[in-house]
């Protein structure tokens, strides 16, 4: 990227932190396009194909996956950055790593192997796409990991805890001083909020398990849906879905960007240095916070807890239960390359192995293990 084109307060490569292990420049790209490349050639992000958010994998090939997910969160991570004049390479790269160390089955799996771990130092998904890209990847000869610039890295953690954030040196730093991190991982962020918000509302109407009728309770979907059916009458099925939901994201993105302005221009905010220093400059304004509040409400309440949607997830915590009880009792059912890495923190070691299953491997290895008869 034009490092001319960006704001003074956007994040510039030549005020960067730099890497852990120091590379020669790249030719024909910035350092930022770089870590964007590192992270979309990983094997992290290949498997993000079969993990999914709301749906287990094997219920749909309509529904979203993490992958297309964080593709989506890219997209719109770089329309806003462009238009606020921040450093689009980077903010992509935070947005397309964001989810590499999800569990498989979604917040379910989370959830479940955080309960496991708890007396092993627990398990949180963010801390886990910083072990991928820092530790666990294994493609290249002069490092473990991706080798990615620090404020990719402090982008990925977009919270930690004070015990944690003391044993990861320089990208925990800014937990316990208070600080926040560039505008560009404040919008990577909330662009995953927008995206999750909308496709999540698509998602659930495809699935069936919500209706429009019940969308009729949420004003932010409601008052698109009639500037919709306004401007095309008869309009109705996919299109009027899509055409509403394309408009709820564009208001929630337009939004963020003259909020976020108007928060810059308020704070005095001229360098990256003022913006560590600052609240939080990237948000929506005061009348907006109340509609996505209702929307994320009826998400909870509708999709995320609907029956059938609580019986997988409840099927996907016991698998996850299961497997990680069967290899704390016997490590040697472990692949070799992580009954090695058990050698030196067993759980931590099982915790890597799961959390990098896909939803379908995850069934598949449960089958193994447990199924009767089954001795593949």
């Amino acid at each position: 990227m034009n490092e001319l084109m960006l704001a003074p307060y956007a994040s510039a490569e030549a005020s960067s932190r730099g890497r852990h292990v120091p590379e020669p420049a790249p030719n024909a790209r910035g350092e930022y396009q770089r870590d964007r490349d590192r992270i979309v050639h990983s094997t992290a992000f290949r498997r993000l194909e079969y993990k999914t958010q709301v749906f287990v994998n094997h219920e749909g090939d309509l529904f979203r996956t993490r992958l297309t997910h964080s593709i989506e969160v890219a997209q719109i991570t770089r329309s806003i950055a462009r238009a606020l004049g921040l450093n689009e390479d980077l903010a992509e790269s935070v947005a397309l790593a964001h989810d590499l160390g999800h569990t498989p089955f979604g917040h379910a799996g989370q959830e479940a192997l955080n309960a496991c771990m708890q007396d092993h130092g627990g398990f949180e998904h963010n801390l886990q796409s910083l072990r991928i890209v820092d530790c666990l990847e294994e493609s290249y000869a002069a490092f473990d990991g991706l080798n990615l610039m620090y404020e990719t890295r402090e982008g990925i953690l977009k919270h930690c805890s004070p015990k944690n954030a003391r044993l990861l040196g320089d990208v925990g730093e800014r937990f316990l001083k208070g600080e926040q991190p560039s505008l560009e991982a404040q919008l990577a962020n909330l662009a995953d909020e927008i995206a999750y918000n909308n496709h999540d509302v698509d998602d659930g109407l495809r699935s069936g398990l919500i209706t429009l009728d019940q969308l009729q309770e949420v004003p932010i979907f409601a008052d698109n849906r009639r500037q919709v059916e306004a401007d095309y009458p008869g309009l109705g099925g996919r299109r009027l879905i899509h055409e509403t939901i394309r408009r709820m994201i564009n208001l929630m993105a337009v939004d963020l960007i003259e909020q976020t302005r108007a928060n810059i221009r308020g704070a005095g905010v001229e360098t990256p240095a003022q913006v560590r220093q600052a609240p939080r400059l990237v948000g929506y304004s005061s009348g907006l916070l109340p509609e996505l509040r209702v929307l994320k409400t009826f998400l909870r309440d509708k999709l995320y807890r609907h029956y059938q949607v609580l019986r997988t997830t409840g099927k996907a915590r016991r698998i996850i239960e299961d497997l990680f009880g069967a290899f704390m009792q016997d490590p040697r059912l472990l692949p070799p390359q992580y009954q090695r890495m058990a050698e030196a923190d067993k759980a931590r070691a099982i915790a890597d192995y799961i959390a990098g299953m896909t939803d379908r491997y995850a069934m598949k290895e449960h089958r193994r293990l447990f199924a009767v008869g089954d001795i593949s």
